[in-house]
């Protein structure tokens, strides 16, 4: 920590971020604790610190800097300073009022004297100040510490904090904050799609706001987003029969896909290019994977065809030319790949006969680099994740069952199920740190699905 004035205020300053930052470091020792094993090793203090202050007296404001501050600190980038008081801190820092944004361009959002040696001496390498600017807007200026200079200005109009999807623009700003200062836009404008008490619901990345989804009173099952957010597929299992919809999630029309309902269908994922739904179909003379062409609303495509074996949970890669499912033709269910028109099968992640466990649940990174999965390990699944170059395979957890990963659009983050506390909730893990937090506090959570980035204008 850098020290660079005198007198008692700044000591006083100095003492309360010693007494802070070390603590909230501890978060990947808990979360290694709690059974997260991760390649890597990870040092506290060598993340950038972050220190968001608000504006006095406004209630409005105060809500909009615990929700920034908390989606800031599950972005995994920074190291946070929660300095008690911060949002008083304002008034010393800077003059009375920023100049409003005009014409959505980006202002300095501060006027007058900015006091970076006090933010250096409360070990923050970026500063995020939030003020109301008249009559309706606020801006939210990141400061960059070390230059010595505004990175960027935010514009917040209030209206859009006070509506029902308040909590959404502000993820906007924090992933715009997380942008600023670390090159890439964070995750807290996602969410994610879980199945609770036999129904889909929609959960915010921090957890809040979990809304139903599918029909009440009906099975529901594999929830997927389809690459636009606006859109979401599900299986609801009624009179034998697996029906596959795919619904609007904003207005809730549906359609029936493929347009029958004789088969039960799925374990689904849409194409990157969201023309195509891949799904498995269950028969008698096996699981097989097909898929529908979502844009000419026809055409079933049958993709494997090995006779009394069980092909299952099919995913695209990022540019949609392969897609990994897993395969019980070699005994024990186990990780392939094939082209997406069901050419070219094979084995992908490597295991050992007799030794590995069964396989499922693949998915393929955002970035596609990687696909996680989870395995059988001593009878008990675990997740892994699989190199796809090199093909070496890590696991990631430990204690509990662990299972049914999905990834994060920064494609750091994985969302998966774990019993660790006892009932199945959701968990989320950030690769690059081991930082582990729990997502759900529910009767049960399971499925998890996570969203793109939603873009403005589409509030699923």
């Amino acid at each position: 920590m850098r020290a660079t004035g005198g007198g008692r205020w700044f000591a006083g300053a100095i003492l309360l971020a010693v007494l802070v930052r070390p603590i909230h470091a501890q978060d990947t020792t808990r979360a290694l604790e709690q059974g997260v094993r991760v390649g890597i090793t990870y040092t506290p203090g060598l993340r950038p610190g972050m220190l968001v202050m608000g504006s006095p007296g406004s209630v409005v404001l105060d809500s909009v800097r615990a929700i920034l501050q908390r989606d800031l600190d599950y972005s995994d980038r920074f190291e946070m300073i929660f300095l008690p008081g911060a949002e008083s801190l304002m008034v010393a820092m800077t003059a009375p009022a920023p100049r409003p944004p005009s014409g959505g361009a980006a202002s300095s959002g501060v006027d007058g004297f900015v006091n970076y040696g006090l933010f250096e001496a409360l070990g923050a390498d970026y500063a995020v100040a939030i003020r109301a600017v008249p009559e309706t807007a606020a801006v939210v200026t990141v400061f960059d510490v070390r230059g010595r200079q505004p990175r960027r200005a935010i514009p917040l109009r209030l209206d859009s904090v006070t509506g029902p999807e308040s909590r959404l623009a502000i993820h906007r700003v924090s992933d715009e904050v997380v942008r600023a200062a670390a090159g890439a836009p964070g995750i807290a404008a996602t969410r994610l799609l879980i199945i609770e008490r036999d129904r889909a619901y929609r959960i915010d990345t921090d957890g809040a706001d979990a809304l139903p989804v599918s029909r009440a009173g009906v099975k529901a099952m594999s929830p997927v987003w389809a690459p636009d957010g606006r859109r979401v597929a599900y299986m609801e299992f009624a009179a034998g029969a697996g029906r596959v919809y795919v619904q609007n999630i904003a207005s809730g029309e549906r359609a029936l896909v493929p347009p029958t309902a004789q088969h039960l269908n799925y374990a689904l994922a849409f194409s990157p290019d969201g023309r195509t739904l891949a799904f498995t179909r269950s028969a008698e003379d096996g699981t097989h994977l097909f898929t529908y062409n979502l844009a000419e609303n026809c055409c079933v495509q049958r993709l494997t065809a090995d006779r009394f074996s069980d092909n299952l949970s099919p995913t695209f890669s990022p540019d949609g030319r392969r897609i990994a499912f897993s395969s019980n033709r070699p005994g024990t269910p186990q990780i392939y790949v094939m082209s997406a028109d069901g050419t070219g099968q094979e084995l992908f992640a490597p295991f050992d006969y007799g030794v590995t466990g069964s396989s499922h649940a693949p998915e393929w990174s955002p970035d596609g680099l990687n696909i996680a999965f989870h395995r059988d390990v001593a009878g008990i699944p675990q997740v892994f994740v699989m190199d796809v170059a090199s093909r070496r395979v890590r696991q990631l957890t430990s204690a509990g069952r662990n299972e049914d990963p999905t990834w994060a659009p920064d494609g750091r983050h994985l969302a998966f199920v774990s019993t660790r506390t006892g009932s199945r909730q959701v968990w989320i893990i950030d690769l690059d740190t081991g930082r582990v937090r729990q997502l759900t506090r529910l009767g049960e959570a399971r499925l998890p699905a996570w969203s793109p980035r939603i873009a403005e204008g589409t509030n699923p």
